[in-house]
């Protein structure tokens, strides 16, 4: 990894609304750390750090710091992390970790995949992606942007773990040397529905069915007494009606 320059600023405004304030005028806060030093506020420039971010592999960044007003020399630092605006992804903060040249460092690197695996292109299966960063320890000049796999040979229901993985010179993988980082597994096929499950729809079937049934021998009665109503009001409509007696003249 090859430091790159990169210029910053010294920052007196630490309030959220001075800070808020400060992201409006191009400028992103900053905040450099150190063992030996105390940590300083920072500013940078928005486009600047933007461009920087946009044309690496990864946000594994290893830049020589020089601050304004600054009688120290370039301060070799690595980006430690990067705070994202979450709609427009613009960068919020950033966060430094000065190093020493001749000082291991222990960092997380992304993994990225290589080709295309045997068990995908023949077999049919699926490359799970396991791990996605390993931590890797090596002097800031050797450490990697990102770890390359290549799983062209990765047959179906097979894995490569931490201990297969070659790392680059100088650079030294940590973590279980059994844990898989990538697989191919089996083609996922459409369950079927089990013994218990068919039953459990066929009661339900059933149970409607006889709803249905009982429904309709219920309904039939009440059929029957609307038509003996209608009939009976037929009926009635159709007898004369009684005349009262006349009266004698």
């Amino acid at each position: 990894m090859k430091s790159v320059p990169l210029k910053a600023y010294p920052r007196t405004q630490t309030r959220h609304g001075k800070v808020k304030q400060l992201r409006t005028t191009g400028r992103v806060p900053a905040v450099i750390y150190g063992r030996e030093t105390k940590p300083q506020n920072l500013e940078l420039n928005a486009r600047e750090i933007g461009d920087l971010i946009s044309h690496s592999v990864s946000e594994n960044l290893l830049v020589d710091l020089s601050v304004e007003n600054d009688s120290r020399a370039k301060r070799l630092a690595l980006v430690q992390e990067i705070q994202h605006h979450p709609i427009d992804g613009k960068v919020l903060h950033v966060d430094f970790h000065e190093v020493s040249e001749t000082e291991k460092v222990t960092v997380q690197v992304p993994v990225e995949t290589v080709g295309e695996a045997a068990g995908v292109k023949n077999g049919g299966g699926v490359l799970e992606h396991v791990l996605f960063r390993l931590k890797v320890r090596s002097l800031p000049k050797d450490l990697p942007e990102q770890l390359l796999i290549d799983v062209t040979a990765l047959e179906l229901g097979k894995s490569i773990h931490i201990g297969e993985i070659k790392a680059p010179e100088g650079v030294e993988i940590l973590g279980d040397k059994k844990i898989a980082v990538v697989s191919v597994a089996l083609p996922r096929a459409e369950e079927e529905p089990t013994a218990v499950e068919t039953k459990a729809a066929s009661d339900v079937e059933m149970t409607k069915e006889k709803k249905d049934e009982e429904g309709a021998e219920g309904a039939a009665p009440a059929k029957a007494d609307a038509k003996g109503a209608e009939k009976g009001a037929a009926k009635a409509e159709a007898k004369p009606e009684a005349k009262a007696p006349e009266k004698k003249k």
